[in-house]
């Protein structure tokens, strides 16, 4: 039985990490201060006896340290996410990324050089290219001005992976690196900006459905369940250690205005569908990434995985959830 710690696990991808790992037969504890995360998402297995919930930061460095030396393995998912939260709370994003990774990292490599696997992003890559659409691990970064907070948090997670990958090439921590493109399922929140669940929503509820954009915009989304699989695979693979890898489904590509119109007819919702400048959704100057899709072969070619979840099932799967949680 493994001893696991997951940072930010009653969040949305922690919580099916955490369910996951538990089924698995390991003893899981979580640390989360609840800023992006919610106790509902950990309700099903909080009576867990091999479950332990800890609500606070990971900037409590006493509280790490007795986490951290105790465990096998550190699930590293705490982090700001969401473009809207990003935006809205800039220093506290930054200082979250940043000082939070540095926590677990120090703290990995002083008791035992402990196995770390960080959740990085599909932002890393930054803005549209001309031609580029596929994205894959080596690819360069090209981003917008520092004033430009929406780049704040590529900008945190890139400084997160440094130093991840610094750690294992001077200390040889066994760390492996996931960047995630898009995932979405159950217990998903559109509060901070996240295009699948609020648009549910907002269909469940007659709402306009909401576009940022002109929706021409294309993006792949993943089921967490196959993200979660895919890091469950990376984390018991030593030929994973110290490399950088892009989860997603490239399958599931879709614009946006497909998207807004196939959640319409699934929820069989009269909602209009309504267009909304970038400048009015978040502020002027807002930039972001026509087409976004993962080149997930280096994945692949190290475990095997295939994505088992089409976009019409995984959009049914959270629409009923959805509608069980009303």
């Amino acid at each position: 039985m493994a001893k696991t710690l997951v940072t930010g696990g009653a969040g949305f991808i922690g919580s099916h990490l955490s369910e996951a790992l538990l089924k698995n037969g390991d003893k899981v504890t979580v640390v989360d201060d609840l800023s992006t995360g919610r106790l509902n998402n950990i309700s099903r297995f909080r009576s867990n006896n091999r479950f332990s919930f800890y609500e606070d930061t990971i900037l409590n460095k006493r509280l790490m340290k007795r986490l951290i030396k105790d465990c096998d393995i550190i699930y590293h998912l705490a982090a700001a996410v969401g473009v809207k939260y990003i935006i809205e709370h800039p220093i506290d994003s930054i200082k979250t990324n940043i000082k939070g990774t540095d926590v677990v990292l120090g703290m990995a490599c002083e008791f035992g050089n402990k196995k770390v696997i960080l959740a990085s992003t599909s932002e890393i890559y930054g803005k549209d290219r001309p031609g580029k659409h596929v994205f894959s691990e080596e690819d360069d970064r090209l981003l917008g001005s520092t004033t430009r907070s929406r780049w704040s948090y590529s900008c945190a997670k890139a400084i997160d992976e440094f130093l991840a990958l610094a750690y294992r090439r001077e200390k040889r921590l066994p760390v492996i690196i996931c960047r995630f493109f898009n995932t979405c399922g159950p217990r998903q929140t559109g509060r901070y900006g996240m295009v699948v669940p609020r648009f549910i929503r907002q269909a469940l509820s007659g709402e306009p459905i909401t576009i940022y954009g002109d929706g021409k915009q294309t993006r792949c989304f993943g089921d967490v369940s196959d993200a979660v699989r895919a890091v469950l695979l990376l984390s018991k693979n030593p030929k994973a250690y110290g490399r950088v890898f892009n989860i997603g489904n490239p399958e599931n590509k879709v614009t946006i205005n497909a998207l807004a119109k196939k959640i319409r007819s699934m929820t069989h919702s009269a909602s209009a569908i309504k267009h909304i400048p970038y400048a009015k959704a978040y502020r002027e100057g807002f930039e972001d990434m026509r087409h976004r899709e993962p080149d997930i072969s280096r994945l692949k070619s190290v475990t095997g995985f295939k994505p088992n979840i089409g976009i019409d099932d995984m959009l049914l799967n959270i629409i009923k959830g959805f509608k069980s949680d009303d």
